[in-house]
């Protein structure tokens, strides 16, 4: 969604996880195990618990991923990703409130209830982790949209962890946090502007360490829907950019000259539509992404004669920019060092405990006549090195100028955030990513061993 997107969910959904059990993973006849709930890959369908996914073309998801469902970084109290779930569900204090609720979600309410369209790129499997076609596992914490509306609920937030295929370096992992808020207002355009109205008397001022950048206005480019009237859009919006705001200088209590600044954005969910930055130590950074909530949305959910806003942003980011924490890897490490710095209820710096020295391979192969994609290379090898691989990039891609065969070369970097690795550890891993690379993807390696 805003890639950091919009979200929402039924008090009636039920929590994931609830068991804690042993799970032997069996994935093509190799064994794999976890200190996670039940899951077993077999040859025609994925138990996760008590339910059987069958399998089909569209499948993708891997052991390795399925193996962080159980950890939900958010609900941990000491973890700075829950520390700012925390934070910013006691500021929104007035908002219900859920965060333990099922990743595994229908591609329905990934995409399709939220207008994402058919042939949209972010549907794609180097995208996504697919049980099936119709199954995956949720992207963005928005695909709960529909059942928050439902809940009864007309502010709430939502908070969860999510999954996509991506790159490997020290900001970018496969799963994820998110959370998300909605608040609507019903009834006539009078009754909308009196609540609107009467919630903005009751907020606290902004504070006067923020200075606010923010020349939006509503146009043709950034425009209201035709079914909003102006005389509700202008205290909407207001609203909108209060409370966020207000939930900024919140987080950034002990920044002593905050500078907010709103830009206008396209999001096919919300219109008008807004990304906030934030300049801190000497640069503008995305916080998150926000506007008002298409009123197909709002119908979808049954809130016909509502009007209501949302904003949705990723905690990882925020909590590397706050905690000063240098890597993403860093968020899973149950090392003591690591959880022992942090306090509910307090944002202070991360202090490293050690820096290990990297270990460095190269891996080099022509490519396939196939359609090649970074995302699922990258996967491959979280699969077989998991979280010692800290970084992948390409450092030579050249066309062969006789045969106009491709050949890349990647630079693999391996490091372990609690201990010293050896290079015959390395090296075995790495004769294990060549092995499988090679088999799963045809290439021909330009190396031989």
């Amino acid at each position: 969604m805003f890639r950091n997107s919009i979200l929402r969910l039924s008090s009636s959904i039920q929590p994931y996880g609830t068991k804690s059990r042993l799970v032997t993973i069996v994935c093509q006849r190799s064994f794999y195990s976890t200190q996670n709930s039940g899951i077993e890959f077999k040859e025609n369908s994925i138990q996760v618990n008590d339910t059987a996914y069958h399998r089909d073309d569209w499948t993708n998801v891997t052991p390795t991923v399925l193996s962080k469902l159980e950890r939900k970084l958010h609900l941990q109290p000491r973890n700075p990703i829950g520390i700012i779930r925390q934070l910013i569900e006691d500021h929104f204090n007035d908002f219900a409130t859920f965060n333990n609720v099922s990743p595994i979600v229908t591609t329905q309410q990934n995409f399709d209830d939220l207008l994402i369209p058919k042939d949209h790129p972010s549907r794609t499997k180097s995208d996504n982790y697919y049980f099936n076609k119709d199954t995956v596992l949720r992207a963005h914490t928005s695909a709960h949209q529909l059942q928050g509306l439902a809940s009864g609920a007309n502010k709430f937030l939502i908070s969860g962890d999510v999954y996509r295929r991506d790159e490997i370096d020290s900001s970018h992992y496969p799963v994820f946090h998110q959370i998300e808020g909605l608040a609507y207002f019903g009834g006539q355009d009078e009754d909308q502007v009196a609540a609107i109205q009467a919630d903005l008397e009751k907020a606290k001022p902004i504070p006067a360490n923020i200075e606010i950048v923010d020349d939006t206005v509503i146009h043709a480019g950034n425009p209201k829907q035709d079914r909003h009237s102006q005389v509700v859009m202008t205290p909407l919006v207001a609203h909108l950019k209060h409370s966020i705001n207000s939930m900024i200088c919140h987080l950034f209590a002990d920044e002593p000259n905050l500078k907010v600044r709103w830009i206008e954005a396209y999001f096919p969910f919300t219109s008008p539509s807004y990304e906030v930055e934030i300049f801190y130590q000497g640069e503008w950074l995305e916080v998150l992404g926000c506007g008002v909530v298409q009123q197909t949305l709002l119908d979808k959910g049954n809130r016909h004669d509502a009007v209501g806003w949302a904003f949705g942003m990723g905690l990882e980011r925020l909590a590397m920019v706050l905690f000063g924490i240098p890597d993403i890897r860093l968020f899973w490490s149950q090392d003591n060092r690591f959880i022992d710095q942090f306090t509910p209820g307090q944002i202070n710096k991360f202090q490293a405990f050690s820096k290990y020295p990297p270990c460095i391979k190269d891996i080099s192969f022509w490519l396939p006549p196939t359609e090649w994609h970074d995302n699922n290379f990258c996967e491959s090898i979280r699969g077989v090195a998991g979280d010692l691989v800290e970084n992948v990039k390409v450092i030579d891609d050249f066309v062969h100028p006789k045969t106009n065969r491709r050949s890349l070369c990647y630079r693999i970097m391996y490091r372990s955030m609690d201990r010293n690795v050896t290079n015959d550890e390395i090296n075995e891993i790495q004769e294990k990513v060549r092995s499988t690379v090679e088999q799963e993807f045809g290439v021909e390696l330009r190396e031989k061993k």
